[in-house]
């Protein structure tokens, strides 16, 4: 007897905290409040292979808690690369400004001439949450020159590497 009264209380408690639970949705943090956002970025569009890209960010967290910067390339022929993650010093966690770098020297071969990449940022806050993400492409020429951003607009801050090394895609013989 102890044993069905045991076993119906048991159900009785379970079913009460099910309906305690709050949807997942509305745990999330608002737009805004708690969410990094990235307010500006830049990033030249053209540049040689062997040069470092810069890519310029200006970011901010009202609560003070950035933490990484995530980066992620994609390349036709290849795919996409590892995620990059660079951590946010400490001083740098409510307000950012300043630049993350590529090294574009590709292993095996100085042609990589013609070639597109997509890089895509993004920065996460505390608990988790991500910042939309600034979508950057990036066109490489044997005479381009590195485009730099308005002056006044991005710190001359190195906030840390996009750590990915890049490969180059042998072309088939038609």
């Amino acid at each position: 007897m102890n044993k069905k009264i045991f076993a119906l209380f048991s159900a009785f408690i379970l079913a009460i905290g099910w309906t305690m639970v709050e949807p997942r949705a509305a745990q999330t943090p608002a737009e805004g409040k708690g969410t990094p956002v990235i307010t500006q970025s830049f990033a030249s569009g053209e540049v040689r292979a062997g040069d470092t890209w810069r890519v310029y960010l200006k970011a901010s967290d009202p609560d003070g808690k950035m933490k990484y910067i995530f980066a992620t390339i994609s390349q036709p022929g290849v795919g996409t690369y590892p995620v990059s993650i660079t951590r946010i010093k400490d001083e740098n966690q409510k307000e950012l400004s300043g630049y993350i770098s590529l090294n574009t020297a590709p292993i095996g071969s100085t042609q990589f001439f013609n070639l597109t990449l997509t890089l895509t940022v993004n920065i996460q806050g505390a608990g988790g949450v991500f910042s939309q993400a600034a979508v950057f492409p990036l066109f490489f020429q044997a005479k381009a020159g590195q485009e730099r951003p308005v002056e006044g607009i991005f710190k001359e801050q190195y906030l840390g590497p996009i750590m990915v090394t890049l490969k180059t895609v042998s072309r088939g013989r038609g």
